[in-house]
């Protein structure tokens, strides 16, 4: 398994309500993708974004992060994003809790 944190500074472009709305409206492409085990939204105490895939193909969590991918959250957000690369190493997933 592979987790990826992608963080976008703060910006005046978005603020609580706006990103409770991206994630709303991209929420639905993420439901079911194949080897996309979980996504969330954040939002810094900093007021930063931040978005954390767990994938369970490490192939498929790499090659998602495209150029014009980032390029294109870098519109939604209004901020070029940092991506991170984790190995996974232990996992505890509690649905229905």
């Amino acid at each position: 398994m592979i987790g990826v944190l992608v963080t976008f500074a703060k910006s005046e472009k978005f603020d609580r309500s706006t990103l409770e709305r991206i994630a709303g409206e991209l929420r639905t492409p993420f439901e079911g993708m194949a080897g996309l085990r979980l996504k969330s939204f954040m939002l810094g105490e900093d007021g930063t974004a931040r978005n954390f895939y767990v994938w369970d193909d490490e192939g498929k969590g790499r090659s998602f992060f495209t150029e014009e991918l980032v390029a294109k959250v870098s519109g939604i957000y209004g901020a070029a994003p940092t991506v991170q690369y984790f190995d996974v190493v232990g996992f505890v997933d509690n649905p229905g809790n």
